[in-house]
């Protein structure tokens, strides 16, 4: 007997053997049963070198005590100490999956089954898992047959006699014999059935591509004809017929019986999915694949294969819709389609699951497959070695024909058999199908010593876990790319280069329009010897990616050959390029988003710098003080008013691309950001930025003027009033700045000597932001002055005051509530403001004449400008339900009363119109309306600007740039239709409200 407060030396034996519950065990090694060989070291030793040794151990004495009587119990011990085989098979079972405890519990005799050791039982096909289902006639029998067979595959998985694969493949063809074993009992239950038509079974998925779990769902696709030759037969009944054997050989398969189920049979690949027919007969098939099928639909067919039922027609099948698996990547938009259904299935992990999913989260086995299979469709048109099921085996023909680099092939097959193991670990335990790796220390003990971890299983598992999922989220994507650059690298000896007609294949497949251009810049760009070669090479798969997901990818890469050009040799570039993560996807984004952000680069590339900052303050847009400070002092240190302007202007295109490079990178998102969802915010950033840019540039170029002129004091006060978009701080990328120009002459100084200067002053501003250089212009429009084109160009504010109280038109007066200073002297900015807010601000509103003449003018305005041959439903600005009709709309509120309603009285549209909404001068809805139409329009504007590089009011029809502004807007390729109905709906909706509002329904 063991002294009190001393371990027995069985309980620190057990604890050395790996068993956590020692004393519990220790129990169960008291029990009767087990007094034969409670003492037999080989025991101990072979249950510790179970994944769980308490787990094992547990259901060995259930096992005993269920066995009928001693004998029994007697020839199960015997065996189990004399026959090593059976030992590790039956008690590696036992410690790796409970479920199959219970069922050896529940049928005490199946441990028979793990006694064999013949060569042949090392690796059974599906002859043998046949034989071993032949005697089931009901679903009962048919589930503890499968799981009998499935018991032996377990033991051979568990104890290393069978690899990955290997156990994949045998799990594949057990599927294959219970599938045709549960059609037999259906056909056996309906004989006229199965006399009415031939039906075959074609396994889809893991099943068809030989790499089964142990737990998943089976997917089918099933085909019908009339029996015999078909002629003269009722196809209608033989398809009734079919559909009814189909569904009876899905629930033997999934219903729950008293020995649980199965698995589930799924058909939802089918074409038209749940929605349309089970069966269909052969040429429906080949007619819905034909017409309606979508990418995906042709990326699941890679795995196609009769397995059950009739093996002509399953050929025959397969035979007629093959031709069209290796036509699909000709689709338009093909790689695009297959990264967006990858990137769908990752959005739809829950947030708390997504870091534990082995097989649908980022750098887990569907990765692999999406990876794998993507090059697949793209190159196994013309290379047949490329049209395997299975996995591994396309990874190693991939790799053997030079499409995927030999190191990266064996990285990645390294992580996918690691992955699979372990979810085939995970799956064992309970015979549930699950993904997800547990978070239960125990759990993961288990796993990891089933996966031969033993020093520190949990700790050596979560390392491994996360080394294999990083190396997949690293090559999953850039399997696609490299070997693009691996044709002009130097290869290593064995590797095989990726041929010309491959790598353009591969181009094309991306939506590369000039792949042999393509390749020239990349050979530009890779190859050599120099450190700048060696980083591009590096870069380039991942950049490639990125140009491919823009609507543009020719003009990205061709941008990104000319900004490394003339930076490639600067230290700083290469290592911004390098180390910020951030500075690459962002560069890629703007050099393949459209023409303005890489033109406003290329003319001072040293502004890739911006993109770097990790944290995203690169691209913040700069404030108007700080601009103003920058500019002004810029000013100061030129020698002269041209040189001075040249400063600002160069700062102005800078913040241009900055400003741009930040809406680009907001409105396509990045992989650690998503996209801006909030669309209003992108637009005031915008307008807010470019104005403020505006505004600082117009200040910096008074001061060298004046500076250059007359010292540091000009004869006359001199203020700019900004008006339209420019004083509502809406201006877009290509807006000209509308401004009035006020000046009162200083004390002492002659009205004429003061005309004269100010006047000076406007045309030398003028003249300067206009001067032909790298740098964008800047032009100013002073039409909307008094009198207009007829009236002189600068003003005295005593001059505005006696215009305005003779001869203001209503128009002027509407014009006049975007009236804002925006540079130039303070003082009398604001008293121009005071002096035209009566005007803008009627105490009374607006009379029924001025309200009349408004509407006519917009009338006639809708009727004059809009240019010919313009679609109207499609301009953003004069079209119905564009700019012009929320502005002008909201205008009329703001004069009839914004005299009475402080929050009216701003310059800008989305205020204004959120401040009548709160007033109760419209509805919320009809407020949110016109705030959306707005808002989509101006975006419109911006992305044409972005896209063309020049300014437009209407979508562009060249097909490239229309994709570049709806990638721009959010919509993802091949949905530039969708765009334009989303469009139209919103200005639609938009007019609804103006007609109400504006002209009074």
């Amino acid at each position: 007997m063991t002294a009190p407060g001393r371990r027995s030396s069985t309980f620190t034996r057990l604890l050395r053997h790996g068993f956590t519950e020692a004393a519990a065990a220790e129990r169960l090694l008291e029990a009767p049963e087990l007094a034969p060989v409670r003492n037999d070291p080989v025991l101990l030793e072979a249950l510790g070198a179970t994944a769980d040794p308490d787990l094992a151990l547990g259901g060995l004495v259930r096992l005993l005590e269920a066995q009928p009587d001693a004998t029994a119990r007697r020839e199960l011990l015997d065996t189990l100490i004399a026959a090593k085989p059976l030992r590790d098979r039956l008690l590696g079972v036992l410690g790796a999956s409970a479920a199959l405890g219970d069922h050896l519990a529940r049928h005490t005799g199946d441990w028979r089954a793990l006694v064999t050791y013949e060569p042949h039982d090392l690796h059974p096909g599906l002859e043998e898992f046949e034989r071993g289902l032949a005697g089931a006639d009901d679903p009962v029998s048919l589930r503890v047959a499968y799981r009998r067979c499935l018991l032996s595959i377990a033991a051979r998985d568990v104890c290393g006699t069978i690899d990955v694969a290997q156990t994949a493949a045998e799990l594949a063809d057990l599927a294959t014999a219970t599938l045709r074993a549960a059609l037999r009992i259906a056909r056996d239950a309906a004989p006229e059935d199965a006399a009415a038509c031939r039906l075959a079974v074609i396994a889809m998925g893991k099943c068809g591509g030989h790499e089964l779990n142990y737990v998943s769902d089976v997917d089918v696709i099933f085909v019908g004809e009339p029996a015999g030759n078909g002629e003269g037969a009722d196809e209608g009944k033989a398809l009734r017929a079919a559909t009814r054997l189909a569904a009876h050989l899905m629930r033997i398969c999934s219903e729950t019986t008293v020995e649980g189920s199965i698995w589930p049979v799924d058909a939802n690949l089918r074409p038209e999915g749940r929605n349309g027919p089970l069966v269909r007969t052969l040429s429906s098939h080949v007619a819905y694949y034909r017409r309606w099928a979508k990418t995906w639909e042709f990326q699941a067919l890679l795995k196609a294969r009769p397995v059950a039922g009739d093996a002509k027609l399953g050929e025959e099948y397969v035979r007629a819709l093959d031709p069209l698996v290796w036509q699909a990547a000709e689709r338009e938009n093909f790689v695009a389609d297959v990264q967006k259904m990858r990137r769908r299935v990752v959005e739809n992990i829950p947030a708390a699951e997504v870091e534990r999913e082995l097989k649908l989260g980022p750098g887990g086995l569907r990765d692999v497959e999406f990876a794998v299979q993507l090059l697949q469709l793209v190159h196994g048109r013309t290379d047949a070695s490329l049209r395997s099921g299975t996995t591994l085996d396309a990874l190693k023909a991939l790799a053997a024909g030079g499409y995927v680099g030999r190191a990266d092939a064996v990285q990645l097959e390294d992580a996918y058999r690691f992955l699979r193991s372990l979810e085939h670990r995970i799956q064992l335990y309970r015979l549930r199908r699950t993904h997800l790796l547990p978070e239960d220390e125990a759990d993961l003990r288990r796993l990891g010593r089933s996966l031969g971890l033993r020093t520190d299983p949990v700790g050596e598992l979560t390392r491994e876990w996360r080394r294999h999922s990083s190396v997949v989220r690293r090559l999953h994507e850039k399997l696609f790319y490299r070997p693009l650059l691996d044709a002009f690298a130097q290869l290593a000896p064995g590797e095989a280069r990726l041929r010309p007609e491959a790598a353009r294949e591969r181009l094309v497949a991306l939506g590369y329009a000039d792949p042999a251009a393509a390749l020239r810049h990349l050979e530009a760009l890779a190859s050599g010897v120099t450190r700048k070669a060696a980083i591009q090479r590096t870069l380039l798969p991942v950049l490639l990616g990125w140009f491919a997901d823009s609507a543009d990818p020719d003009a990205g890469l061709l941008n990104f050959r000319k900004v490394s050009d003339a930076l490639g040799k600067t230290p700083w570039y290469l290592r911004l390029l390098r180390d910020e993560g951030a500075a690459a996807e962002n560069l890629a984004r703007v050099l393949s988003a459209g023409r303005l952000a890489p033109d406003l680069l290329m003319r001072a590339p040293e502004a890739v710098a911006l993109l770097g900052d990790g944290d995203g303050s690169g691209l913040e847009p700069r404030g108007r003080a700080h601009l103003e400070q920058e500019i002004l002092a810029a000013v100061r240190r030129a020698g002269s008013a041209e040189q001075a302007v040249t400063a600002a202007r160069g700062v102005r295109r800078r913040e241009l691309f900055r400003t741009a490079a930040a809406d680009v990178v907001g409105s396509y998102g990045t992989e650690a950001q998503p996209a801006e969802a909030d669309q209003g915010a992108l637009v005031d950033r915008v307008g807010g930025a470019v104005s403020d840019l505006t505004a600082a540039t117009l200040a910096g170029t008074l001061r060298a003027v004046v500076r250059e002129g007359w010292g540091e004091t000009l004869p006359t006060r001199f203020a700019v009033i900004g008006m339209g978009r420019f004083g509502g701080h809406e201006l877009g990328y290509g807006s000209d700045a509308d401004v009035l120009f006020v000046h009162e002459p200083q004390d002492g100084v002659e009205e004429r000597e003061a005309a004269e200067a100010a006047n000076r002053v406007v045309a030398e501003m003028r003249r300067l932001l206009q001067i032909p250089s790298a740098d964008p212009p800047l032009l100013i429009d002073a039409d909307l002055r008094p009198e207009g084109r007829s009236g002189p160009m600068v003003r005295t504010l005593k001059s505005y005051e006696a215009y305005y109280r003779r001869w203001s038109l209503v128009w002027e007066a509407q014009a006049l509530l975007r009236a804002e200073p925006v540079a130039g002297d303070e003082d009398l900015g604001r008293r121009f403001v005071e002096l035209v807010d009566p005007l803008r601000y009627p105490e009374r509103g607006l009379d029924e004449d001025a309200v009349r003449e408004i509407r006519r003018l917009k009338a006639r305005m809708e009727s004059e400008r809009l240019p010919r041959g313009a679609d109207p439903k499609l301009h953003t600005k004069l079209g119905p339900g564009g700019l012009s009709d929320v502005e002008w709309t909201v205008q009329l509120l703001q004069m009839r009363h914004g005299a009475g309603r402080a929050a009216l009285r701003t310059t800008r549209t989305r205020a204004a119109l959120a401040a009548a909404r709160e007033a109760g001068l419209l509805s919320e809805e009809d407020a949110s309306i016109l705030d959306e139409a707005w808002v989509l329009a101006t975006r419109v504007r911006n992305a044409v600007m972005l896209v063309r590089g020049r300014a437009g009011d209407t979508f562009p029809t060249e097909p490239r740039e229309l994709a570049a502004v709806g990638r721009y807007l959010g919509y993802g390729p091949g949905h530039v239709g969708e765009m334009l109905d989303d469009y139209r709906r919103t200005a639609r909706r938009a007019r609804a409200v103006v007609e109400e509002l504006f002209y009074g329904g």
